[in-house]
């Protein structure tokens, strides 16, 4: 009986150090970045927040974290090829000297909320060159997929769109308008014809004139000037 007993806890023992350790390395494994399948949309001037979170609400406040843009190239005139980002938290502390300089004072994390795994980026009054994809990554995260990509479109704001077609409206000769000018060029061709004419006349006159003055200056000897 006595070695049945020992038998049974030394069963019940071993049974539980494994499950202890089956759990914890599975949940390991288990954490992993999760962001949105579909893009993030926004319109021009919004404040948007970009979702990313750890799986199993694992806290993250001890981890750095880095938002970033994957398809910006380093600079080719760095030689260290070093990278710019859009967000950086390390030491429990956001690193404002390695963001790019167009982000500044327009990111931030939630950090109330690293202690639950959420890493999502809140980006404030977007513009449309913020439209693009932008990675969310945990390098010393224990486990599985250390990162993931979120897809920000941003849109022109409605009512920009409206001002512009009005300014393209306004811009746009109206046909009446065109009508009215047709329908005025034969009173100013007759103007002008008018015009050509009396300066025709004066010149003619102008002509005349000293004509006969030149001929009376020759013939005044013989008083024979009628003008």
């Amino acid at each position: 009986t006595d070695s049945l007993v020992h038998f049974g806890v030394f069963v019940l023992g071993f049974s539980w150090t494994f499950w202890s350790f089956t759990a914890g390395h599975t949940e390991d494994e288990g954490r992993h970045l999760i962001g949105p399948r579909q893009p993030i949309e926004a319109s021009e001037g919004d404040d948007v927040i970009l979702p990313c979170s750890v799986s199993h609400d694992y806290n993250v406040e001890g981890l750095t974290v880095e938002w970033s843009l994957p398809d910006l190239k380093p600079d080719p005139s760095d030689r260290l090829s070093r990278v710019d980002y859009v967000f950086v938290y390390r030491r429990r502390k956001e690193e404002v000297d390695m963001k790019l300089q167009k982000f500044v004072g327009r990111t931030e994390l939630f950090e109330d909320e690293l202690k639950v795994g959420n890493i999502s980026l809140k980006i404030s009054n977007v513009t449309l060159a913020d439209t693009g994809k932008y990675r969310c990554f945990i390098p010393k995260l224990e486990g599985g997929v250390k990162e993931a990509v979120v897809r920000l479109v941003v849109e022109p704001r409605a009512n920009s769109t409206l001002t512009t077609e009005t300014q393209t409206n306004s811009q746009t000769p109206d046909p009446n308008q065109e009508t009215d000018v047709k329908v005025g060029q034969p009173e100013l061709r007759i103007l002008v014809l008018s015009v050509c004419i009396v300066l025709v006349m004066a010149v003619v006159g102008l002509g005349v004139t000293y004509f006969l003055l030149k001929r009376c200056v020759r013939e005044k000897e013989t008083k024979r000037c009628i003008i």
